[in-house]
């Protein structure tokens, strides 16, 4: 099992500057994750993805994190 603040340092490590928030949407591995982050200016939607995805690549692979929808997004 992960919890929101392991998923928070994980996502802020990869993207130092982001605002993240993590919601439970069922149980504690299918979660709702918003990340704004200044690193998403240019990028297109799949590659701020990206660089989310591979923030937590271990915990999608081992399963930790079952589900993931995922909003990402620039600040204003």
């Amino acid at each position: 099992m992960i919890t929101k603040v392991e998923v928070i340092n994980l996502i802020t490590k990869q993207l130092p500057n982001s605002q993240v928030v993590v919601e439970n949407i069922k149980g504690n591995d299918h979660l709702q994750v918003t990340v704004i982050a200044p690193e998403f200016n240019g990028l297109s939607l799949v590659k701020q993805h990206q660089l989310v995805y591979s923030a937590l690549k271990e915990e999608l692979a081992s399963e930790a994190i079952h589900a993931l929808a995922l909003k990402t997004g620039t600040p204003n």
